[in-house]
């Protein structure tokens, strides 16, 4: 199996980056100067070099906020270049695996959202995601798309960095508790693509095509149970790791959505049913803690390094 992966710096494909090496799967990550999806139009001749046996698109515009005045690079990368990007593989008979987001949802359902729920964006973001979707399945009706919730890792930006970086600078720290989801690796978002990724490769005339949730599970264990948080219990997870790890105690005050306004509405329930990718795929992602955990005392350890 070869690899190739859009989006070179974010922050699953420099997940997917380590974890293929660890497995020792030949991969190669374009970025921006080499297959820019804004003006996407084929794929580069270092792409057709490499000779790739599944392609993943792991780029993105993910500028919430900015994308409510920028929509036009938005729905460029997320929308048509996805669209493009889609054709490329198809004509060469590539599997594709496409990353997708809970930003497809308005966040009003009382419950976790499953695959086949109505979805309905409430910001540019999400809107221009879900046109991405609708593009990619059009192009290549074989491809797998994989609407994730609350990426995090050791690289790029994301909250759990975020949080780190504040306690060490405030004792205490304001963060909205209405809002709910699963936290989710990219670790392991990339342990499960490459997982489905060589299923595929192993059997070639599966293309089944279709939408997976993948997301963060339950702690403590529950069949096909969500790992449903709100950022406030998020942040205290993760305040609790750092301070047993040797950082500073840092309180942590709930507040409501109103009094964190942002120019793109949140949806206010982020929570993602997986169990579709474990009957399908045997696949579920650890529980959020226990990976949240792995992730602080890497970040830790090598802030002391």
């Amino acid at each position: 199996m070869r690899l190739l992966v859009i989006g070179r710096n974010g922050q699953v494909a420099r997940s997917l980056a380590e974890r293929a090496q660890a497995r020792g799967l030949p991969l190669l990550a374009l970025g921006r100067a080499d297959c820019d999806l804004a003006s996407f139009h084929d794929l580069p001749a270092q792409a057709d070099v490499f000779r790739p046996t599944i392609v993943i698109n792991a780029a993105a515009y993910t500028a919430v906020d900015d994308a409510e005045d920028n929509a036009e690079a938005a729905f460029a990368v997320n929308a048509r270049g996805a669209g493009r990007l889609a054709e490329a593989a198809a004509r060469r008979g590539l599997p594709l695996l496409h990353l997708s987001t809970d930003y497809v949802y308005d966040g009003t359902k009382p419950a976790p959202y499953v695959e086949s729920d109505p979805v309905n964006p409430i910001g540019v973001y999400g809107k221009s995601k879900l046109a991405g979707e609708e593009a990619v399945r059009t192009a290549h009706p074989g491809a797998l798309i994989f609407r994730t919730a609350w990426v995090y890792s050791p690289f790029g930006r994301n909250f759990v960095k975020t949080m780190l970086r504040l306690g060490r600078d405030r004792d205490c720290v304001s963060v909205v508790d209405d809002q709910y989801g699963s936290p989710t690796s990219a670790l392991d978002i990339a342990d499960a693509l490459l997982d489905v990724a060589q299923r595929l490769d192993r059997d070639r005339a599966d293309d089944r095509g279709g939408i997976y949730h993948l997301a963060g599970s339950d702690p403590q264990g529950a069949l096909n149970a969500t790992g449903a948080t709100s950022w406030y219990t998020f942040a205290q997870a993760i305040f609790e790791v750092a301070n047993s790890l040797g950082e500073p105690p840092v309180r942590v005050e709930p507040i409501p959505t109103r009094e964190f306004p942002t120019k793109a509405g949140r949806p206010a329930n982020s929570r993602l049913d997986c169990a579709k990718l474990e009957v399908d795929f045997g696949i579920r992602l650890p529980p959020w803690r226990d990976s949240v955990d792995q992730v602080i005392r890497r970040l830790i350890a090598e802030t002391v390094a």
